[in-house]
Protein backbone atom coordinates (compact mmCIF):
# COMPACT_ATOMS: atom_id res chain seq x y z
CA UNK A 1 0.00 0.00 0.00
CA UNK A 2 1.38 3.53 -0.82
CA UNK A 3 2.31 5.66 2.01
CA UNK A 4 -0.41 8.86 0.71
CA UNK A 5 -3.30 7.96 -2.28
CA UNK A 6 -5.49 10.73 -3.53
CA UNK A 7 -8.26 9.87 -5.73
CA UNK A 8 -9.45 13.11 -7.94
CA UNK A 9 -13.44 12.96 -9.01
CA UNK A 10 -13.49 14.60 -12.60
CA UNK A 11 -14.71 15.17 -16.11
CA UNK A 12 -11.13 15.47 -17.07
CA UNK A 13 -9.34 12.25 -15.79
CA UNK A 14 -7.04 12.20 -18.68
CA UNK A 15 -6.11 15.67 -18.90
CA UNK A 16 -5.34 15.87 -14.97
CA UNK A 17 -3.71 12.54 -14.73
CA UNK A 18 -0.99 13.77 -17.42
CA UNK A 19 -0.22 16.21 -15.43
CA UNK A 20 0.02 15.27 -11.78
CA UNK A 21 2.31 12.36 -13.29
CA UNK A 22 5.10 14.54 -14.53
CA UNK A 23 7.92 16.14 -12.44
CA UNK A 24 8.39 15.79 -8.74
CA UNK A 25 4.88 14.31 -8.23
CA UNK A 26 4.88 11.59 -10.98
CA UNK A 27 8.71 10.61 -9.66
CA UNK A 28 7.33 10.00 -6.21
CA UNK A 29 4.50 7.92 -7.71
CA UNK A 30 7.20 6.02 -9.43
CA UNK A 31 8.75 5.29 -6.02
CA UNK A 32 5.14 3.95 -4.79
CA UNK A 33 5.60 7.22 -2.34
CA UNK A 34 2.29 8.56 -4.08
CA UNK A 35 -0.45 7.27 -5.61
CA UNK A 36 -2.84 9.30 -7.22
CA UNK A 37 -5.92 8.86 -9.28
CA UNK A 38 -8.03 10.69 -11.50
CA UNK A 39 -11.17 8.93 -11.80
CA UNK A 40 -13.86 9.93 -14.53
CA UNK A 41 -17.64 10.59 -12.77
CA UNK A 42 -18.89 9.79 -15.93
CA UNK A 43 -18.19 6.26 -15.66
CA UNK A 44 -20.96 5.81 -12.69
CA UNK A 45 -24.06 7.30 -14.09
CA UNK A 46 -27.05 5.04 -14.70
CA UNK A 47 -28.36 7.24 -17.51
CA UNK A 48 -28.00 5.82 -21.00
CA UNK A 49 -26.89 9.15 -22.77
CA UNK A 50 -23.88 8.77 -19.43
CA UNK A 51 -25.56 12.38 -18.35
CA UNK A 52 -24.33 13.12 -15.17
CA UNK A 53 -25.97 16.80 -14.66
CA UNK A 54 -29.30 18.23 -15.35
CA UNK A 55 -30.96 21.30 -14.60
CA UNK A 56 -31.41 22.74 -11.00
CA UNK A 57 -34.58 23.11 -9.11
CA UNK A 58 -36.10 26.48 -8.76
CA UNK A 59 -34.69 27.46 -12.42
CA UNK A 60 -31.40 29.40 -13.57
CA UNK A 61 -29.12 29.66 -15.59
CA UNK A 62 -26.40 26.13 -16.41
CA UNK A 63 -26.72 22.94 -14.98
CA UNK A 64 -25.86 20.69 -11.45
CA UNK A 65 -23.85 17.68 -11.13
CA UNK A 66 -26.59 14.64 -10.19
CA UNK A 67 -25.75 13.23 -6.36
CA UNK A 68 -25.93 9.57 -7.96
CA UNK A 69 -23.24 9.20 -10.03
CA UNK A 70 -21.05 11.08 -7.56
CA UNK A 71 -22.05 8.75 -4.49
CA UNK A 72 -21.47 5.64 -7.09
CA UNK A 73 -18.23 6.89 -7.58
CA UNK A 74 -17.11 7.61 -3.73
CA UNK A 75 -18.06 4.13 -2.82
CA UNK A 76 -15.82 2.76 -5.43
CA UNK A 77 -13.20 4.81 -4.73
CA UNK A 78 -13.59 4.11 -0.99
CA UNK A 79 -13.82 0.42 -2.09
CA UNK A 80 -10.41 0.52 -3.99
CA UNK A 81 -8.56 2.45 -1.59
CA UNK A 82 -9.70 0.08 1.66
CA UNK A 83 -9.05 1.18 5.08
CA UNK A 84 -7.15 4.67 5.36
CA UNK A 85 -7.32 7.98 7.31
CA UNK A 86 -9.79 9.28 5.11
CA UNK A 87 -10.85 13.05 4.01
CA UNK A 88 -13.49 14.00 1.47
CA UNK A 89 -12.62 17.17 0.34
CA UNK A 90 -15.10 19.43 -2.14
CA UNK A 91 -13.03 22.24 -4.14
CA UNK A 92 -15.62 24.97 -3.58
CA UNK A 93 -15.15 28.55 -4.12
CA UNK A 94 -17.18 28.79 -0.89
CA UNK A 95 -14.75 26.98 1.14
CA UNK A 96 -12.20 27.50 3.51
CA UNK A 97 -9.32 29.12 2.28
CA UNK A 98 -5.97 27.01 1.30
CA UNK A 99 -2.95 27.95 3.36
CA UNK A 100 0.05 26.18 4.01
CA UNK A 101 -1.37 25.31 7.61
CA UNK A 102 -4.24 23.69 6.31
CA UNK A 103 -1.84 21.27 4.02
CA UNK A 104 -0.27 20.39 6.82
CA UNK A 105 -2.90 19.19 8.92
CA UNK A 106 -4.29 17.06 5.89
CA UNK A 107 -0.89 15.64 4.83
CA UNK A 108 -0.15 15.14 8.96
CA UNK A 109 -3.97 13.63 9.81
CA UNK A 110 -4.78 11.58 6.76
CA UNK A 111 -3.07 9.06 3.94
CA UNK A 112 -6.32 9.36 1.70
CA UNK A 113 -7.43 12.49 0.23
CA UNK A 114 -11.09 11.88 -1.79
CA UNK A 115 -10.93 15.40 -3.50
CA UNK A 116 -14.76 16.45 -5.48
CA UNK A 117 -14.22 18.17 -8.75
CA UNK A 118 -17.51 20.81 -9.60
CA UNK A 119 -18.68 21.40 -12.58
CA UNK A 120 -21.14 23.69 -14.36
CA UNK A 121 -23.66 25.57 -11.03
CA UNK A 122 -21.66 23.13 -8.58
CA UNK A 123 -23.22 19.76 -7.53
CA UNK A 124 -26.24 18.88 -5.55
CA UNK A 125 -26.30 20.00 -1.94
CA UNK A 126 -27.62 16.55 -0.46
CA UNK A 127 -24.36 14.88 -1.96
CA UNK A 128 -22.01 17.52 0.00
CA UNK A 129 -24.55 17.20 3.09
CA UNK A 130 -24.24 13.35 3.19
CA UNK A 131 -20.46 12.74 1.64
CA UNK A 132 -18.52 15.83 1.83
CA UNK A 133 -16.28 16.03 5.04
CA UNK A 134 -15.22 19.72 4.30
CA UNK A 135 -15.25 22.51 1.23
CA UNK A 136 -11.75 23.77 0.65
CA UNK A 137 -10.97 26.92 -1.90
CA UNK A 138 -7.92 28.32 -3.28
CA UNK A 139 -8.89 31.75 -3.48
CA UNK A 140 -12.14 34.24 -3.31
CA UNK A 141 -12.58 33.87 -6.78
CA UNK A 142 -15.09 31.57 -8.91
CA UNK A 143 -13.51 28.97 -11.80
CA UNK A 144 -15.31 26.77 -14.54
CA UNK A 145 -14.23 23.76 -12.65
CA UNK A 146 -12.51 22.20 -9.75
CA UNK A 147 -10.11 20.68 -11.79
CA UNK A 148 -7.10 23.31 -11.12
CA UNK A 149 -8.11 23.61 -7.10
CA UNK A 150 -7.79 20.56 -7.12
CA UNK A 151 -4.50 19.83 -8.67
CA UNK A 152 -3.09 22.82 -6.60
CA UNK A 153 -4.14 20.82 -3.64
CA UNK A 154 -2.61 17.96 -4.52
CA UNK A 155 0.91 19.56 -5.28
CA UNK A 156 0.90 21.71 -2.07
CA UNK A 157 -0.03 18.49 0.14
CA UNK A 158 1.88 15.92 -1.56
CA UNK A 159 5.52 17.96 -2.10
CA UNK A 160 5.11 17.41 1.98
CA UNK A 161 4.69 13.79 1.82
CA UNK A 162 8.10 12.14 3.03
CA UNK A 163 10.52 11.53 0.45
CA UNK A 164 8.74 13.13 -2.12
CA UNK A 165 11.25 15.88 -2.17
CA UNK A 166 14.93 15.06 -1.29
CA UNK A 167 14.74 16.48 2.21
CA UNK A 168 12.08 18.42 4.79
CA UNK A 169 14.55 21.79 4.30
CA UNK A 170 13.02 21.50 1.09
CA UNK A 171 9.78 23.18 1.70
CA UNK A 172 9.98 23.89 6.05
CA UNK A 173 12.23 27.01 4.72
CA UNK A 174 9.74 28.33 2.04
CA UNK A 175 7.62 30.91 1.88
CA UNK A 176 4.52 30.29 4.34
CA UNK A 177 6.46 27.49 6.49
CA UNK A 178 6.78 29.50 9.50
CA UNK A 179 4.75 32.42 8.92
CA UNK A 180 7.50 34.26 6.85
CA UNK A 181 7.97 34.73 3.28
CA UNK A 182 10.60 33.07 2.01
CA UNK A 183 14.44 34.78 1.24
CA UNK A 184 15.43 35.71 -2.40
CA UNK A 185 17.61 33.09 -4.13
CA UNK A 186 20.15 33.18 -6.50
CA UNK A 187 22.15 31.04 -9.25
CA UNK A 188 25.10 31.26 -11.28
CA UNK A 189 26.70 33.52 -12.95
CA UNK A 190 27.69 35.54 -9.99
CA UNK A 191 27.17 38.83 -12.22
CA UNK A 192 24.09 38.77 -14.45
CA UNK A 193 23.77 42.09 -16.34
CA UNK A 194 25.29 44.35 -13.84
CA UNK A 195 23.92 42.68 -11.36
CA UNK A 196 25.73 40.68 -8.61
CA UNK A 197 25.00 38.32 -6.08
CA UNK A 198 25.14 39.06 -2.26
CA UNK A 199 28.60 39.10 -1.03
CA UNK A 200 27.44 37.13 2.24
CA UNK A 201 26.05 34.22 0.07
CA UNK A 202 29.61 33.84 -1.69
CA UNK A 203 31.67 34.27 1.82
CA UNK A 204 31.34 30.53 3.23
CA UNK A 205 29.98 31.79 6.13
CA UNK A 206 27.56 29.61 7.14
CA UNK A 207 25.92 31.70 10.18
CA UNK A 208 26.45 34.70 8.15
CA UNK A 209 24.30 33.01 5.77
CA UNK A 210 21.41 31.95 8.31
CA UNK A 211 20.85 35.44 9.66
CA UNK A 212 20.57 37.17 6.34
CA UNK A 213 18.32 34.35 5.07
CA UNK A 214 16.28 35.47 8.37
CA UNK A 215 16.87 38.96 7.68
CA UNK A 216 15.68 38.91 4.22
CA UNK A 217 12.50 36.82 5.01
CA UNK A 218 11.69 39.19 7.69
CA UNK A 219 11.66 42.16 5.06
CA UNK A 220 10.04 40.56 2.58
CA UNK A 221 7.07 39.50 4.90
CA UNK A 222 6.45 43.58 5.93
CA UNK A 223 7.23 44.44 2.19
CA UNK A 224 5.06 42.36 0.61
CA UNK A 225 2.94 41.01 3.12
CA UNK A 226 2.13 43.05 5.79
CA UNK A 227 -0.84 41.65 6.94
CA UNK A 228 1.26 38.59 7.84
CA UNK A 229 3.73 40.43 9.79
CA UNK A 230 1.11 41.71 12.09
CA UNK A 231 0.09 38.17 13.37
CA UNK A 232 3.67 37.82 14.07
CA UNK A 233 5.44 39.31 17.45
CA UNK A 234 6.31 42.28 16.25
CA UNK A 235 9.59 42.03 18.70
CA UNK A 236 11.10 40.49 15.36
CA UNK A 237 10.53 43.23 13.28
CA UNK A 238 11.89 45.41 15.84
CA UNK A 239 15.19 46.45 14.32
CA UNK A 240 14.21 46.22 10.55
CA UNK A 241 11.64 49.16 11.39
CA UNK A 242 14.21 51.26 13.62
CA UNK A 243 16.96 51.29 10.70
CA UNK A 244 13.77 52.03 8.17
CA UNK A 245 12.33 54.84 10.09
CA UNK A 246 13.74 58.35 9.91
CA UNK A 247 14.72 58.92 13.35
CA UNK A 248 14.50 62.98 14.12
CA UNK A 249 17.70 64.80 14.42
CA UNK A 250 18.32 65.70 17.78
CA UNK A 251 17.93 69.95 17.64
CA UNK A 252 20.20 71.52 19.75
CA UNK A 253 18.83 75.03 21.08
CA UNK A 254 20.31 77.99 22.86
CA UNK A 255 18.57 80.94 23.85
CA UNK A 256 19.87 85.09 24.74
CA UNK A 257 18.56 88.19 24.11
CA UNK A 258 17.50 89.68 21.04
CA UNK A 259 20.02 92.21 19.64
CA UNK A 260 19.43 94.92 16.65
CA UNK A 261 21.69 92.73 14.39
CA UNK A 262 18.68 89.88 14.53
CA UNK A 263 15.84 92.18 13.41
CA UNK A 264 16.57 91.56 9.75
CA UNK A 265 16.02 87.66 10.16
CA UNK A 266 13.36 87.75 12.69
CA UNK A 267 11.10 89.61 10.36
CA UNK A 268 11.70 87.20 7.87
CA UNK A 269 10.39 84.71 10.16
CA UNK A 270 7.46 87.15 10.85
CA UNK A 271 6.74 87.09 7.16
CA UNK A 272 7.16 83.42 6.72
CA UNK A 273 4.13 83.28 9.99
CA UNK A 274 2.19 85.73 7.97
CA UNK A 275 1.62 83.65 4.90
CA UNK A 276 1.34 80.80 7.02
CA UNK A 277 -1.68 82.30 8.63
CA UNK A 278 -2.99 83.57 5.66
CA UNK A 279 -3.54 80.15 3.71
CA UNK A 280 -5.13 79.03 7.00
CA UNK A 281 -7.96 81.63 6.00
CA UNK A 282 -6.75 83.61 9.43
CA UNK A 283 -6.96 87.07 9.61
CA UNK A 284 -4.11 87.20 12.35
CA UNK A 285 -0.93 89.21 11.74
CA UNK A 286 -2.55 90.00 8.51
CA UNK A 287 -3.33 94.51 8.91
CA UNK A 288 0.66 94.65 8.83
CA UNK A 289 1.25 93.99 12.57
CA UNK A 290 3.56 93.04 14.16
CA UNK A 291 5.84 95.16 12.46
CA UNK A 292 10.02 96.05 12.44
CA UNK A 293 9.23 99.10 14.86
CA UNK A 294 7.41 96.36 17.06
CA UNK A 295 10.53 94.37 17.82
CA UNK A 296 12.77 97.22 17.82
CA UNK A 297 10.94 98.24 20.88
CA UNK A 298 11.00 94.85 22.29
CA UNK A 299 14.97 95.10 21.81
CA UNK A 300 15.18 98.39 23.02
CA UNK A 301 13.21 97.27 26.39
CA UNK A 302 15.10 93.93 26.91
CA UNK A 303 12.04 91.89 26.24
CA UNK A 304 12.67 90.33 23.05
CA UNK A 305 14.01 86.84 23.19
CA UNK A 306 15.35 84.57 20.65
CA UNK A 307 15.83 80.58 20.54
CA UNK A 308 18.77 79.82 18.04
CA UNK A 309 20.54 76.40 16.48
CA UNK A 310 23.94 77.11 15.62
CA UNK A 311 23.67 80.49 13.94
CA UNK A 312 20.24 80.32 12.99
CA UNK A 313 17.63 82.37 14.57
CA UNK A 314 15.02 79.49 15.31
CA UNK A 315 12.16 81.54 16.88
CA UNK A 316 11.67 84.69 18.60
CA UNK A 317 8.93 86.34 21.21
CA UNK A 318 8.31 89.07 23.38
CA UNK A 319 8.55 87.99 26.71
CA UNK A 320 6.60 90.92 28.80
CA UNK A 321 6.52 90.93 32.80
CA UNK A 322 4.46 94.01 32.73
CA UNK A 323 0.69 93.91 32.93
CA UNK A 324 -1.01 93.81 29.74
CA UNK A 325 -4.14 95.81 29.66
CA UNK A 326 -5.95 93.74 27.20
CA UNK A 327 -5.77 90.87 29.75
CA UNK A 328 -7.55 93.26 32.67
CA UNK A 329 -11.10 91.60 30.97
CA UNK A 330 -11.69 88.50 29.58
CA UNK A 331 -14.97 86.58 29.17
CA UNK A 332 -13.85 83.73 30.94
CA UNK A 333 -11.63 83.47 34.31
CA UNK A 334 -7.77 83.40 34.67
CA UNK A 335 -6.13 80.25 36.63
CA UNK A 336 -4.45 83.06 38.88
CA UNK A 337 -4.41 86.59 40.11
CA UNK A 338 -0.76 87.55 40.50
CA UNK A 339 2.45 88.41 38.65
CA UNK A 340 2.62 86.57 35.42
CA UNK A 341 4.48 86.98 32.56
CA UNK A 342 2.97 87.60 28.75
CA UNK A 343 4.12 86.06 25.54
CA UNK A 344 3.84 88.16 22.66
CA UNK A 345 4.70 88.42 18.83
CA UNK A 346 6.26 84.95 18.74
CA UNK A 347 7.08 83.07 15.39
CA UNK A 348 9.14 79.78 14.55
CA UNK A 349 11.14 79.82 11.74
CA UNK A 350 9.85 77.72 8.88
CA UNK A 351 12.35 75.42 8.86
CA UNK A 352 12.41 74.92 12.28
CA UNK A 353 8.56 74.01 12.72
CA UNK A 354 7.82 70.94 14.36
CA UNK A 355 11.70 70.59 15.53
CA UNK A 356 10.69 71.57 19.20
CA UNK A 357 11.77 75.08 18.81
CA UNK A 358 8.07 76.05 19.97
CA UNK A 359 7.99 74.20 23.13
CA UNK A 360 11.74 75.54 23.90
CA UNK A 361 10.15 78.83 23.76
CA UNK A 362 7.76 78.67 25.96
CA UNK A 363 9.72 76.81 28.02
CA UNK A 364 12.42 80.33 27.98
CA UNK A 365 9.19 82.31 29.20
CA UNK A 366 8.40 80.23 32.13
CA UNK A 367 12.11 79.73 33.37
CA UNK A 368 12.09 83.41 32.83
CA UNK A 369 9.07 83.93 34.50
CA UNK A 370 10.20 81.90 37.77
CA UNK A 371 13.18 83.87 37.88
CA UNK A 372 10.91 87.20 38.23
CA UNK A 373 9.03 85.51 40.46
CA UNK A 374 5.76 85.58 38.40
CA UNK A 375 3.33 82.54 39.14
CA UNK A 376 2.16 82.14 35.84
CA UNK A 377 2.21 82.67 32.22
CA UNK A 378 -0.23 84.06 29.82
CA UNK A 379 -0.88 83.93 26.15
CA UNK A 380 -3.14 84.71 23.45
CA UNK A 381 -3.94 83.60 19.54
CA UNK A 382 -6.56 83.91 16.99
CA UNK A 383 -9.29 80.77 17.53
CA UNK A 384 -8.41 79.08 14.22
CA UNK A 385 -4.99 79.04 14.94
CA UNK A 386 -5.12 75.51 15.61
CA UNK A 387 -1.56 74.79 15.12
CA UNK A 388 -0.53 77.50 18.05
CA UNK A 389 -3.45 76.00 20.31
CA UNK A 390 -1.96 72.62 20.22
CA UNK A 391 1.11 73.44 20.89
CA UNK A 392 -0.30 75.42 24.04
CA UNK A 393 -2.06 72.67 25.23
CA UNK A 394 0.35 69.73 24.52
CA UNK A 395 2.67 72.04 26.53
CA UNK A 396 0.38 72.59 29.48
CA UNK A 397 -1.60 75.49 28.79
CA UNK A 398 -4.95 75.76 29.92
CA UNK A 399 -7.98 77.84 27.95
CA UNK A 400 -9.19 80.55 30.25
CA UNK A 401 -11.38 82.36 27.84
CA UNK A 402 -11.53 85.37 25.40
CA UNK A 403 -9.63 88.73 25.47
CA UNK A 404 -10.22 91.97 23.03
CA UNK A 405 -7.27 93.29 21.91
CA UNK A 406 -6.79 97.20 22.93
CA UNK A 407 -4.06 98.70 20.43
CA UNK A 408 -2.55 99.27 17.31
CA UNK A 409 -3.68 97.91 13.91
CA UNK A 410 -5.47 94.51 15.54
CA UNK A 411 -7.79 96.66 18.20
CA UNK A 412 -11.06 95.14 18.69
CA UNK A 413 -9.95 91.42 17.19
CA UNK A 414 -10.84 88.75 19.61
CA UNK A 415 -8.44 86.39 20.87
CA UNK A 416 -8.17 82.93 22.68
CA UNK A 417 -6.33 83.92 26.07
CA UNK A 418 -4.48 80.33 27.73
CA UNK A 419 -2.58 80.58 30.60
CA UNK A 420 -0.11 77.98 32.46
CA UNK A 421 0.37 78.61 36.12
CA UNK A 422 3.73 77.46 37.31
CA UNK A 423 3.62 77.68 41.14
Amino acid sequence: MSSFRVDIMTLFPDTMQALLGESILGRAAKKDILDIHCVQIRDYTTNRQMQVDDYPYGGGFGCVLMAQPLKSCLDDVIARAGERRRRVIYMSPQGKTLTQDVARRLVRDYDHLVLVCGHYEGIDERFIEACVDEEISIGDYVLTGGELPAMVLTDCVCRMVPGVLADEACYTGESHWDGLLEYPQYTRPAVWEGRRVPEVLVCGNHAEVARWRTRKQLERTLDKRPDMAARLDPALFGEILRERTPQPKQWRFDCRRAEPADLPQIMRIVEDGRASLAELGIEQWQTGYPTWDNYEFDVARGIAWVITSGEELAAAAAIDFAPDPAYAAIEGAWLTDGNYASIHRACVAKAFRGTGAASELLSLAEDLALGSGCGAVRVDTHAGNTPMRRLLEKNGYTECGVITLLSGSEAGQKRVAYEKKLV
